[in-house]
């Protein structure tokens, strides 16, 4: 790292936190005022958050806030607006939509849900019926979306819908941001194995989408679209945690606490899946590092792979360890959780919970077909619907 841009920077967030601490002024007035001081995303253009400068040094900013008591953005809170909308809207949009949708997504002033799977479209996306059909500067969308996290909360939604069903199903599709607000969107929760309704479904009746609203060009919406979910998977699988965080922890801790709940061939269990775990860890810190070069690429698909297994395979251990214990769930209450947390809650929660992993963010099954033909570089699948009209196609 230079010199001179560490002292640039330390300068900085000495001149943010006298001034905007947030102790002093509230949470959203320093995250505002750190936007416009460019220590959002060091790496976003100046004026948008940034400095222009590489992603490498948000680790220092990130620590020298600390240092001062500062709080950062809560990526938990708007994990798809800050994981997935804005850096597709830094890459596609026009500097109009930069300019009006990034500085209140980093804020959380702007909550964002993502419409993307459809009851008929889920791991074949490119399949999606959801039509847009152009009306003067609007766009109006008729269709049903599902398995939508925190549409109940969210203002802004990223969506893919059909433009020309008369081209192939991938050439068809443009990308929107769709206010949540407008008439015509009805949500509905959908209530989960854990009892919770985190995920919702979403029918999308005559709303009305400014052309200005429109993300790239149309029929530029499939490679929109995997902009985003390459960045989706990377936020998923891959983001920094210490040794022994997230799940392993959990049960390495109780391991440690619980005597009478160990047995040899539990023991061989676990420490091969902490093993994995901290290969996964290290993983995903060289992922990170990739990214400081350019955009993430397939390697994300494989870190949310990796993460979704063991998240199963570890609450498995979890359960089995526990007995009866174990099955223990306490709260079948049908909540609307404003985020999702495996810890503080019981042991059966978190199995149920873990079966998501392979479905969220892209099933598993698509993610090991990305791994072989784009990292491992072996043959597709053949798909002999690539190049029909997706009107011509069953359904």
């Amino acid at each position: 790292m230079s010199d001179d841009i560490r002292r640039d920077l330390s300068a900085r967030v000495e001149k943010l936190l006298s001034r905007a601490h947030p102790d002093g002024v509230g949470e959203l007035d320093y995250l505002r005022a750190r936007f416009d001081e460019g220590l959002a995303w060091v790496h976003f253009p100046d004026g948008l958050g940034g400095l222009d400068l590489p992603r490498s040094y948000q680790a220092y900013v990130d620590d020298l806030l600390m240092a001062g008591g500062a709080v950062g953005s809560d990526p938990a809170r708007n994990a798809i607006g800050i994981g997935m909308a804005a850096p597709t809207i830094l890459a596609y949009g026009t500097e109009e939509q930069k300019e009006r949708f990034l500085r209140p997504l980093w804020t959380g002033e702007d909550l964002w849900c993502q419409l993307f799977s459809e009851p008929g479209a889920g791991s074949d996306l490119a399949g999606l019926a959801t039509r847009a059909v152009r009306d003067g500067d609007d766009w109006v969308v008729n269709g049903q979306k599902v398995w939508t996290s925190s549409a109940h909360l969210a203002q802004w939604a990223i969506l893919v819908a059909r433009t020309d069903p008369s081209a192939p199903k991938h050439a068809g599709l443009t990308y929107f941001l769709c206010d949540m607000t407008v008439p015509g969107v009805e949500v509905r929760p959908l209530r989960q194995i854990t009892g919770e309704a985190e995920f919702n479904e979403v029918f999308l009746t005559d709303v009305r989408i400014p052309d200005a609203h429109r993300l790239g060009a149309v029929g530029q919406g499939w490679e929109v679209a995997n902009a985003t979910l390459m960045n989706e998977r990377v936020a998923i699988g891959g983001y920094a945690r210490p040794r022994e965080g997230g799940m392993i922890g959990i049960v390495s801790e109780l391991w440690r606490q619980r005597p009478e709940l160990r047995a040899p061939e539990m023991h061989d269990r676990l420490l091969r899946l902490w093993v994995e775990a901290e290969v996964a860890r290290l993983a995903g810190n060289r992922l990170r590092q990739k990214l400081i070069a350019g955009q993430p690429g397939p390697e994300g698909s494989a870190m949310k792979l990796t993460f979704a297994r063991l998240n199963q395979q570890i609450s498995g251990l979890e359960v089995e360890m526990l007995g009866e214990e174990g099955l223990r769930y306490d709260d079948w209450t049908m909540r609307r959780p404003e985020r999702v947390s495996m810890t503080g809650r019981d042991a059966g929660y978190r199995y149920l919970r873990a079966k998501g992993n392979s479905i969220e963010g892209g099933t598993s099954e698509v993610l090991r077909n990305i791994v072989s033909e784009r990292v491992l570089k072996l043959p597709p699948e053949p798909r002999s619907d690539k190049k029909i009209p997706w009107k011509e196609l069953p359904r």
